[in-house]
Protein backbone atom coordinates (compact mmCIF):
# COMPACT_ATOMS: atom_id res chain seq x y z
CA UNK A 1 0.00 0.00 0.00
CA UNK A 2 1.29 3.51 -1.00
CA UNK A 3 0.27 4.68 2.55
CA UNK A 4 0.14 9.03 3.72
CA UNK A 5 2.21 10.25 6.27
CA UNK A 6 1.13 10.59 9.52
CA UNK A 7 1.80 12.86 12.02
CA UNK A 8 0.27 12.40 15.31
CA UNK A 9 -0.41 14.56 18.07
CA UNK A 10 -0.86 13.46 21.49
CA UNK A 11 -4.15 15.33 23.59
CA UNK A 12 -4.52 14.12 26.82
CA UNK A 13 -3.16 16.65 28.42
CA UNK A 14 -5.35 18.92 27.06
CA UNK A 15 -8.59 16.62 25.76
CA UNK A 16 -8.53 14.20 28.54
CA UNK A 17 -7.67 16.60 31.53
CA UNK A 18 -9.81 19.43 30.02
CA UNK A 19 -13.03 17.29 31.29
CA UNK A 20 -13.79 16.40 34.89
CA UNK A 21 -10.65 16.22 35.97
CA UNK A 22 -10.47 19.80 37.70
CA UNK A 23 -8.17 18.03 40.67
CA UNK A 24 -5.26 16.95 39.08
CA UNK A 25 -1.80 18.47 40.46
CA UNK A 26 0.53 20.06 38.66
CA UNK A 27 3.58 17.53 39.81
CA UNK A 28 1.30 15.06 37.98
CA UNK A 29 0.90 17.07 34.74
CA UNK A 30 4.37 17.08 34.82
CA UNK A 31 5.23 14.32 35.39
CA UNK A 32 3.08 13.14 32.49
CA UNK A 33 4.15 15.02 29.65
CA UNK A 34 7.73 14.48 30.97
CA UNK A 35 6.81 10.41 30.42
CA UNK A 36 5.45 11.25 27.21
CA UNK A 37 8.26 12.90 26.27
CA UNK A 38 10.69 10.11 26.35
CA UNK A 39 8.18 7.79 24.45
CA UNK A 40 9.25 9.33 20.83
CA UNK A 41 6.25 11.08 20.34
CA UNK A 42 6.91 14.80 18.53
CA UNK A 43 3.85 16.43 18.77
CA UNK A 44 2.10 17.03 22.20
CA UNK A 45 -0.42 18.74 23.49
CA UNK A 46 -0.20 20.85 26.90
CA UNK A 47 -3.15 22.78 27.78
CA UNK A 48 -4.87 25.99 25.79
CA UNK A 49 -5.21 29.47 27.19
CA UNK A 50 -8.67 29.41 28.31
CA UNK A 51 -11.19 31.06 30.85
CA UNK A 52 -11.04 29.00 34.64
CA UNK A 53 -14.27 30.28 35.24
CA UNK A 54 -15.61 27.47 32.29
CA UNK A 55 -12.68 25.19 32.32
CA UNK A 56 -11.05 25.29 35.64
CA UNK A 57 -8.74 22.38 34.91
CA UNK A 58 -6.46 24.71 32.93
CA UNK A 59 -6.35 27.26 35.56
CA UNK A 60 -2.65 26.20 36.47
CA UNK A 61 -1.58 26.31 32.37
CA UNK A 62 0.46 29.07 32.50
CA UNK A 63 2.06 27.66 35.79
CA UNK A 64 2.94 24.40 33.62
CA UNK A 65 4.79 25.69 31.16
CA UNK A 66 7.27 27.20 33.44
CA UNK A 67 7.75 23.68 35.24
CA UNK A 68 8.15 20.70 32.81
CA UNK A 69 11.53 20.45 31.32
CA UNK A 70 10.82 20.38 27.39
CA UNK A 71 12.75 17.43 25.42
CA UNK A 72 14.70 18.25 22.48
CA UNK A 73 12.63 17.13 19.15
CA UNK A 74 9.55 17.25 21.02
CA UNK A 75 6.56 19.72 19.61
CA UNK A 76 4.43 21.27 23.08
CA UNK A 77 1.27 22.81 21.30
CA UNK A 78 -1.73 24.73 22.55
CA UNK A 79 -5.12 25.22 21.01
CA UNK A 80 -4.57 29.21 20.51
CA UNK A 81 -8.21 29.89 18.71
CA UNK A 82 -8.27 33.66 19.57
CA UNK A 83 -6.07 36.52 18.90
CA UNK A 84 -5.69 37.07 22.30
CA UNK A 85 -4.60 33.28 23.32
CA UNK A 86 -1.79 33.63 20.10
CA UNK A 87 -0.50 36.44 21.53
CA UNK A 88 -0.19 34.76 25.03
CA UNK A 89 1.18 31.80 23.50
CA UNK A 90 3.84 33.46 21.77
CA UNK A 91 5.13 34.86 25.09
CA UNK A 92 5.45 31.18 26.01
CA UNK A 93 7.58 30.74 23.20
CA UNK A 94 9.89 28.37 23.95
CA UNK A 95 8.93 25.71 25.41
CA UNK A 96 5.39 26.18 23.32
CA UNK A 97 5.93 25.72 19.70
CA UNK A 98 3.55 28.20 18.07
CA UNK A 99 2.28 27.30 14.40
CA UNK A 100 1.20 30.18 12.89
CA UNK A 101 2.18 30.24 9.49
CA UNK A 102 -1.12 29.59 7.92
CA UNK A 103 -4.51 31.46 8.32
CA UNK A 104 -6.97 28.95 10.19
CA UNK A 105 -10.93 28.95 9.83
CA UNK A 106 -13.35 26.63 10.98
CA UNK A 107 -16.70 26.33 12.16
CA UNK A 108 -19.13 23.96 13.97
CA UNK A 109 -21.68 22.88 11.36
CA UNK A 110 -23.82 22.07 13.87
CA UNK A 111 -25.40 25.63 15.17
CA UNK A 112 -26.28 24.13 18.62
CA UNK A 113 -22.82 22.94 19.55
CA UNK A 114 -21.66 25.83 18.51
CA UNK A 115 -23.56 28.08 20.05
CA UNK A 116 -23.12 25.69 23.40
CA UNK A 117 -19.38 25.64 22.65
CA UNK A 118 -18.43 29.13 22.05
CA UNK A 119 -21.71 30.95 22.58
CA UNK A 120 -21.68 31.82 19.33
CA UNK A 121 -24.17 31.04 16.22
CA UNK A 122 -22.62 30.38 12.75
CA UNK A 123 -23.66 33.45 11.40
CA UNK A 124 -21.92 34.91 14.26
CA UNK A 125 -18.91 33.23 13.43
CA UNK A 126 -18.57 33.57 9.42
CA UNK A 127 -18.66 36.76 10.08
CA UNK A 128 -15.44 37.09 12.08
CA UNK A 129 -13.69 35.50 8.93
CA UNK A 130 -12.84 38.39 6.99
CA UNK A 131 -11.14 39.52 9.77
CA UNK A 132 -8.60 36.95 10.47
CA UNK A 133 -7.99 36.57 7.00
CA UNK A 134 -7.19 40.70 7.14
CA UNK A 135 -5.12 39.66 10.40
CA UNK A 136 -2.96 37.04 8.73
CA UNK A 137 -2.33 38.62 5.18
CA UNK A 138 -0.87 41.77 7.31
CA UNK A 139 1.54 39.22 9.00
CA UNK A 140 2.53 38.13 5.45
CA UNK A 141 0.54 34.67 5.85
CA UNK A 142 -0.50 33.37 2.04
CA UNK A 143 -1.57 30.13 3.31
CA UNK A 144 -4.44 28.96 5.09
CA UNK A 145 -6.21 25.74 6.84
CA UNK A 146 -10.03 25.38 7.29
CA UNK A 147 -11.88 22.73 9.48
CA UNK A 148 -15.29 21.90 10.00
CA UNK A 149 -16.72 20.72 13.40
CA UNK A 150 -19.46 18.08 13.85
CA UNK A 151 -18.71 17.58 10.52
CA UNK A 152 -20.78 13.81 10.18
CA UNK A 153 -24.07 14.77 12.56
CA UNK A 154 -25.28 15.85 15.71
CA UNK A 155 -26.41 14.50 19.20
CA UNK A 156 -29.09 17.73 18.78
CA UNK A 157 -29.71 17.74 14.96
CA UNK A 158 -28.93 14.97 13.52
CA UNK A 159 -26.85 13.16 10.68
CA UNK A 160 -25.33 15.88 8.40
CA UNK A 161 -25.25 15.35 4.48
CA UNK A 162 -22.12 15.21 2.24
CA UNK A 163 -23.31 18.21 0.31
CA UNK A 164 -23.60 20.41 3.55
CA UNK A 165 -20.25 19.69 4.62
CA UNK A 166 -19.04 20.28 1.24
CA UNK A 167 -20.95 23.86 1.18
CA UNK A 168 -19.29 24.96 4.52
CA UNK A 169 -16.43 24.13 3.36
CA UNK A 170 -16.58 25.57 0.35
CA UNK A 171 -17.47 29.17 2.23
CA UNK A 172 -14.15 29.10 3.90
CA UNK A 173 -11.97 27.61 0.87
CA UNK A 174 -13.89 30.85 -1.55
CA UNK A 175 -13.38 33.67 0.64
CA UNK A 176 -9.54 32.38 1.19
CA UNK A 177 -9.20 32.16 -2.30
CA UNK A 178 -10.86 35.42 -3.36
CA UNK A 179 -8.15 37.19 -0.43
CA UNK A 180 -5.34 35.36 -2.41
CA UNK A 181 -4.57 32.71 -0.21
CA UNK A 182 -3.86 29.08 -0.71
CA UNK A 183 -5.34 26.35 0.90
CA UNK A 184 -3.04 23.81 1.75
CA UNK A 185 -4.99 21.53 4.50
CA UNK A 186 -8.51 21.02 5.67
CA UNK A 187 -9.93 19.74 8.93
CA UNK A 188 -12.60 17.11 9.63
CA UNK A 189 -13.63 17.18 13.50
CA UNK A 190 -16.00 14.67 14.55
CA UNK A 191 -16.78 16.58 18.05
CA UNK A 192 -20.11 14.29 18.21
CA UNK A 193 -19.08 10.98 17.55
CA UNK A 194 -21.64 10.75 14.12
CA UNK A 195 -18.69 9.42 11.61
CA UNK A 196 -18.80 6.38 9.89
CA UNK A 197 -15.72 4.56 7.82
CA UNK A 198 -17.80 4.72 4.67
CA UNK A 199 -18.07 8.18 4.89
CA UNK A 200 -14.92 9.15 5.79
CA UNK A 201 -13.93 7.10 2.51
CA UNK A 202 -16.71 9.11 0.56
CA UNK A 203 -15.95 12.61 2.15
CA UNK A 204 -12.22 12.22 1.41
CA UNK A 205 -13.08 11.42 -2.72
CA UNK A 206 -15.23 14.16 -2.75
CA UNK A 207 -12.53 16.65 -1.08
CA UNK A 208 -10.08 15.25 -3.88
CA UNK A 209 -12.18 15.86 -6.51
CA UNK A 210 -13.13 18.74 -5.83
CA UNK A 211 -9.54 20.79 -4.41
CA UNK A 212 -7.21 18.39 -5.74
CA UNK A 213 -4.25 20.59 -4.80
CA UNK A 214 -5.23 20.01 -1.43
CA UNK A 215 -2.75 17.19 0.35
CA UNK A 216 -3.49 17.55 3.94
CA UNK A 217 -5.86 16.66 5.88
CA UNK A 218 -6.62 17.27 9.59
CA UNK A 219 -8.82 14.37 11.64
CA UNK A 220 -9.57 15.03 14.87
CA UNK A 221 -12.05 11.51 15.70
CA UNK A 222 -13.98 11.33 18.93
CA UNK A 223 -15.00 8.02 19.97
CA UNK A 224 -18.58 7.72 21.96
CA UNK A 225 -19.60 4.93 19.18
CA UNK A 226 -16.34 3.18 18.59
CA UNK A 227 -16.11 4.69 15.42
CA UNK A 228 -12.76 6.51 15.61
CA UNK A 229 -10.19 4.00 15.01
CA UNK A 230 -12.23 1.95 11.69
CA UNK A 231 -12.57 5.29 10.49
CA UNK A 232 -9.13 6.57 10.59
CA UNK A 233 -8.20 3.26 8.93
CA UNK A 234 -10.78 4.16 5.77
CA UNK A 235 -8.99 7.36 5.83
CA UNK A 236 -5.74 5.29 5.74
CA UNK A 237 -6.71 3.34 3.08
CA UNK A 238 -8.63 6.30 0.77
CA UNK A 239 -5.30 8.30 0.80
CA UNK A 240 -2.11 7.57 -0.82
CA UNK A 241 1.74 8.72 -0.40
CA UNK A 242 1.66 12.31 -1.68
CA UNK A 243 -0.80 12.95 1.22
CA UNK A 244 -0.49 13.91 4.63
CA UNK A 245 -2.88 13.12 7.62
CA UNK A 246 -2.58 15.33 10.48
CA UNK A 247 -4.69 12.40 13.42
CA UNK A 248 -5.31 14.09 17.29
CA UNK A 249 -5.76 11.08 19.79
CA UNK A 250 -5.50 10.41 23.51
CA UNK A 251 -3.70 8.45 26.03
CA UNK A 252 -5.84 5.94 27.07
CA UNK A 253 -9.14 6.78 24.88
CA UNK A 254 -9.98 9.29 27.49
CA UNK A 255 -11.66 12.96 26.65
CA UNK A 256 -14.27 14.34 25.60
CA UNK A 257 -16.17 17.56 25.00
CA UNK A 258 -18.67 19.38 28.01
CA UNK A 259 -20.99 20.45 25.40
CA UNK A 260 -21.67 17.46 22.64
CA UNK A 261 -23.76 15.61 25.49
CA UNK A 262 -21.73 12.37 25.50
CA UNK A 263 -18.81 14.38 28.02
CA UNK A 264 -15.85 11.95 29.16
CA UNK A 265 -18.12 8.75 27.88
CA UNK A 266 -17.17 10.47 24.16
CA UNK A 267 -13.27 9.73 24.31
CA UNK A 268 -10.96 9.65 21.35
CA UNK A 269 -8.89 6.98 19.60
CA UNK A 270 -6.39 5.70 22.11
CA UNK A 271 -3.31 6.68 21.17
CA UNK A 272 -1.90 3.66 21.60
CA UNK A 273 -4.25 1.63 19.74
CA UNK A 274 -3.69 3.77 16.91
CA UNK A 275 0.21 3.22 16.93
CA UNK A 276 0.13 -0.25 17.27
CA UNK A 277 -2.50 -0.76 14.31
CA UNK A 278 0.18 1.85 12.19
CA UNK A 279 3.05 -0.89 13.02
CA UNK A 280 1.10 -3.62 12.44
CA UNK A 281 0.83 -2.09 8.87
CA UNK A 282 4.48 -1.32 8.23
CA UNK A 283 3.93 2.37 9.04
CA UNK A 284 6.80 3.63 11.05
CA UNK A 285 6.13 5.66 13.66
CA UNK A 286 8.97 6.29 15.69
CA UNK A 287 7.46 5.66 19.21
CA UNK A 288 8.28 2.92 21.66
CA UNK A 289 5.14 1.53 22.16
CA UNK A 290 6.28 -0.24 25.61
CA UNK A 291 6.72 3.06 27.07
CA UNK A 292 3.75 4.29 25.47
CA UNK A 293 1.77 2.16 27.15
CA UNK A 294 3.29 2.65 30.94
CA UNK A 295 2.55 6.32 30.22
CA UNK A 296 -1.14 4.36 30.36
CA UNK A 297 -0.36 2.94 33.48
CA UNK A 298 0.70 5.69 34.81
CA UNK A 299 -2.16 8.09 33.79
CA UNK A 300 -4.65 5.61 35.51
CA UNK A 301 -2.97 5.68 39.08
CA UNK A 302 -2.91 9.54 38.59
CA UNK A 303 -6.26 9.95 37.81
CA UNK A 304 -7.80 6.76 39.90
CA UNK A 305 -9.64 5.19 36.26
CA UNK A 306 -9.31 2.97 33.98
CA UNK A 307 -8.38 3.67 30.41
CA UNK A 308 -10.54 2.99 27.69
CA UNK A 309 -8.57 1.45 24.94
CA UNK A 310 -7.05 -2.05 24.41
CA UNK A 311 -3.60 -2.28 23.81
CA UNK A 312 -2.36 -0.90 27.21
CA UNK A 313 -4.76 -3.87 29.08
CA UNK A 314 -4.00 -6.52 26.61
CA UNK A 315 -0.93 -6.02 25.04
CA UNK A 316 0.54 -5.52 21.36
CA UNK A 317 0.54 -8.50 19.64
CA UNK A 318 3.36 -10.88 20.91
CA UNK A 319 6.47 -11.09 18.48
CA UNK A 320 9.38 -13.80 18.61
CA UNK A 321 10.61 -13.70 22.20
CA UNK A 322 7.40 -12.40 23.43
CA UNK A 323 4.88 -15.29 23.15
CA UNK A 324 3.22 -16.27 25.88
CA UNK A 325 4.00 -20.02 27.84
CA UNK A 326 1.97 -22.90 26.41
CA UNK A 327 1.86 -23.26 30.28
CA UNK A 328 0.41 -19.93 30.86
CA UNK A 329 -2.19 -20.53 34.10
CA UNK A 330 -5.86 -19.42 32.96
CA UNK A 331 -5.78 -15.79 32.95
CA UNK A 332 -9.32 -13.73 33.85
CA UNK A 333 -8.38 -10.18 35.43
CA UNK A 334 -7.39 -7.36 34.25
CA UNK A 335 -4.62 -7.36 36.68
CA UNK A 336 -3.65 -10.41 35.61
CA UNK A 337 -3.59 -9.96 31.70
CA UNK A 338 -0.51 -7.86 32.13
CA UNK A 339 1.48 -10.68 31.90
CA UNK A 340 2.40 -9.55 28.77
CA UNK A 341 4.54 -6.55 30.61
CA UNK A 342 5.08 -7.93 34.12
CA UNK A 343 5.79 -11.39 33.58
CA UNK A 344 4.56 -14.01 36.08
CA UNK A 345 4.26 -11.50 38.99
CA UNK A 346 0.82 -10.47 37.76
CA UNK A 347 -0.82 -13.78 37.65
CA UNK A 348 0.95 -15.56 40.82
CA UNK A 349 -2.00 -14.81 43.07
CA UNK A 350 -4.86 -15.63 40.92
CA UNK A 351 -4.07 -18.40 38.65
CA UNK A 352 -4.59 -21.36 38.18
CA UNK A 353 -3.69 -24.78 36.05
CA UNK A 354 -6.60 -26.60 35.31
CA UNK A 355 -3.99 -29.11 33.32
CA UNK A 356 -2.41 -32.56 34.80
CA UNK A 357 0.04 -32.36 32.18
CA UNK A 358 1.96 -29.36 30.21
CA UNK A 359 0.83 -28.76 27.23
CA UNK A 360 2.60 -29.50 24.24
CA UNK A 361 2.29 -31.22 20.83
CA UNK A 362 3.98 -31.92 17.11
CA UNK A 363 2.03 -28.50 16.31
CA UNK A 364 4.07 -26.36 17.94
CA UNK A 365 5.55 -24.75 15.34
CA UNK A 366 5.67 -20.96 14.61
CA UNK A 367 3.51 -20.07 11.66
CA UNK A 368 5.41 -17.43 9.63
CA UNK A 369 2.98 -14.28 7.68
CA UNK A 370 2.78 -16.14 4.52
CA UNK A 371 1.12 -19.44 5.94
CA UNK A 372 4.06 -21.47 6.58
CA UNK A 373 5.72 -22.75 9.39
CA UNK A 374 8.97 -23.58 11.09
Amino acid sequence: MNWPTVVYSEEIVREGFGIAYPAIPLSARVELIEALSATGLKRISVGAFVSPRYVPQMACFEELLRSFRPAPGVAYLTFAHTAKARAIAARFSPPLTVEDELCTLFIDICDVHQRRNVNRSIEQAMQAWPEAIEDARSRGIRQARVAIYSAWGSNFLGRFSQDYRMEMLGRQIDLLEAAGMEVVEIGLHDSQSFCLPHEMEADLQAIRRRWPAVRKFHLHMHDARGMALPSLYAALRTLDSGDTVLVDGTLGGLGGGQYCGNGIASGMVPTEDFLHMLEGMGIDTGVDLDKLIECVWLLERLLGVSAVGHVSRAGPRPKAGQFYDPNLPAVESLKAARHFKLGPAAYEAEGYSPWKQPISGPWFRIPDEDGSKH
